[in-house]
């Protein structure tokens, strides 16, 4: 599978097997950045210094954090193959795309919502190597797309403490589920002096709403 050459790789919404070089545009970065920030109310405790000789701050935790991840890189010419359900020519397969079209297909897709499933992008894999598997025990080195789960099923292991399921599991191979969210922001570069086209994106992780499953209950319900 070509997308297995790369490491960086966007899923569109249509994204439905194990197949990742199926409805998925792989990227080649050169420079990857992931940004975690804590929303957390805090405040000094009046008097706490002169009474004890040391200040004390009170937080609150509620479990709000920002996730998101910014990257740079280029888009070469490269084959992509994209399934529409049968909606397609009976000649599926991958096409070559030239990088101005690659780029024009992502530029596309941070225009559209989550509703156009074969036009949005929906989730970001980033692939790196595991030693360690899901259960917590050592394992030969593994490719697996970064995500913010945590090792263990609801309430064991690293999720102990946790209520009810978990919203992500821990990856367990090159196809589990990476980020889902959103491209925040996305430009590119064209430069007379080169075939390829340059290009930033900050993709933000979230749960989107609507989504496909949405038009697909309306779909279903004016028909």
């Amino acid at each position: 599978m070509s997308a297995l050459d790369h490491v960086v790789f966007l899923k569109f919404g249509a994204y439905r097997s194990d197949d990742l070089s199926i409805n998925t545009i792989p990227l080649k970065v050169i420079s990857l950045s992931i940004s975690t920030n804590k929303t957390i109310p805090s405040i000094e405790v009046p008097l706490s210094g002169a009474l004890s000789g040391e200040s004390v701050t009170a937080a609150l935790d509620l479990g709000m954090a920002s996730k998101s991840v910014s990257m740079q890189g280029f888009i070469t010419e490269q084959a992509i193959n994209k399934k529409w359900n049968g909606l397609a020519t009976e000649d599926e397969g991958p096409r070559t795309y030239t990088p101005i079209e690659i780029a024009q297909m992502i530029h596309s897709s941070v225009d559209s919502t989550g509703l156009q499933t074969f036009q949005s992008i929906n989730e970001l894999v980033f692939l790196y190597d595991s030693k360690v598997g899901a259960d917590g025990n050592a394992r030969t080195a593994t490719t697996i797309p970064f995500n913010y789960a945590s090792r263990g099923e609801g309430g064991k292991l690293d999720n102990y403490g946790t209520v009810g399921r978990v919203v992500s599991n821990f990856p367990t191979s090159s196809t589990s589920e990476g980020m889902k969210g959103f491209i925040r922001s996305f430009e590119t570069t064209i430069d007379s002096e080169t075939i390829d086209v340059s290009f930033s994106m900050q993709f933000e992780i979230a749960e989107v709403f609507p989504s496909g499953k949405v038009a697909t209950k309306l779909a279903d319900a004016l028909s």
